[in-house]
């Protein structure tokens, strides 16, 4: 059975990015460790989410998020999208997605799209158009952003998120091991191998 690494994000935190990054690196070429995503918004709607042209964003990036991309070398930039989008949509389509066995490329796909591609991940015309890019059929898509079922299981996946006491994104767990913030890739092989220990 595989290992598995439990990682909470959300689509507008440009530190999941370079936790997913590190995490792939970490990984790579093992074939023991299964990555499973879980949501967690930061800013769930009606909740008024940033904009990029006031000043807290471009602060943060500047002191930040460009010095922590550079030094891990994951190209990404402020997306100018204003307000940033409400991500409450794009995790119900993770769910029908991971139905249809594509969930972890859903998920880089819609962190690539925001963070390196300047789209506006809050758009369901975007959102069905990225769909469709990794295979999966775009109007079955859109249909499922409305239907009951997947919100009920958004829902519950964040109220388990909830229980879990996630604060922070990302927020990676690692058998005993609670990692809250992006981690390097020693520390996440580290704790992979304490956890098949």
């Amino acid at each position: 059975m595989p290992t598995r690494i439990h990682v909470w994000s959300d689509y507008v935190c440009p530190f999941c990015l370079i936790a997913d990054e590190l995490i792939d690196r970490a990984i790579d070429g093992r074939s023991d460790v299964e990555v499973v995503h879980h949501p967690h918004e930061l800013r769930p709607y009606p909740t008024p989410t940033l904009r990029p042209e006031d000043a807290y964003l471009p602060d943060i990036w500047q002191r930040v998020v460009y010095p922590m991309a550079r030094r891990y070398g994951v190209a990404m930039s402020l997306p100018t999208v204003s307000p940033q989008p409400y991500t409450g949509p794009a995790f119900r389509g993770a769910q029908f997605a991971a139905d249809h066995g594509v969930g972890d490329a859903y998920h880089r796909r819609l962190m690539s799209a925001f963070f390196q591609e300047d789209l506006d991940i809050g758009d369901r015309g975007v959102l069905a158009r990225l769909a469709a890019e990794i295979g999966l059929d775009g109007t079955a898509y859109s249909a499922a952003l409305d239907q009951p079922e997947y919100a009920e299981r958004h829902r519950r996946a964040s109220a388990e998120s909830a229980q879990a006491d996630i604060a922070v994104v990302p927020t990676i767990l690692i058998g005993a091991r609670r990692i809250e913030g992006v981690a390097a890739e020693g520390v996440i092989r580290r704790a992979l191998d304490e956890a098949g220990a």
